[in-house]
């Protein structure tokens, strides 16, 4: 499987390396295989803009998933989709709520990757099993030290605006 992988935000840097693993081990945690999937990370600017022009909403959000084959669908490649993550509202996110800024971080990969593979949280059923299957595979994640660690490389103070 490849595993394209783009930071276009300068603050925080992670490995290609780690992307991949992070990605391989949960899908195939999940029992899923695919030939190519992508992450993106982007600035909170970057992530306001794809959260107005596709969800009616300019607010920075977490994570937003673009699939491209669906699962039912026979194709010789099979491409899982697109995962725009934005670590500076997980960076703000974490502070805020005393959390762990690098399990947040994956965890924003982890829930683009389930929303790929079919996974929604809108109603209230669906997200009481995404929140059931996150966990699973942040346990299996942890359990295998492949939580991601980026480098911190600007100073950054949490101002999110809404």
């Amino acid at each position: 499987m490849f595993v394209h992988f783009t930071n276009s935000e300068d603050r925080f840097e992670v490995s290609q390396k780690q992307i991949e693993r992070v990605v391989t081990a949960t899908l195939k945690f999940k029992g899923v295989t695919c030939d190519d999937t992508s992450i993106y990370f982007v600035t909170a600017e970057e992530i306001s803009k794809l959260h107005k022009e596709y969800f009616n909403d300019p607010t920075p959000t977490d994570c937003i998933t673009f699939p491209m084959d669906p699962a039912d669908e026979e194709t010789e490649q099979k491409i899982l989709g697109e995962v725009f993550v934005c670590p500076e509202v997980a960076f703000a996110y974490s502070q805020e709520n005393a959390l762990d800024f690098n399990e947040e971080l994956t965890l924003y990969i982890v829930h683009g990757l389930l929303h790929l593979l079919g996974f929604d949280d809108i109603e209230e059923e669906d997200r009481i099993l995404m929140r059931k299957e996150e966990k699973e595979c942040m346990d299996h994640l942890l359990s295998n030290r492949l939580i991601l660690s980026p480098e911190i490389k600007k100073p950054y103070i949490c101002e999110l605006s809404e």
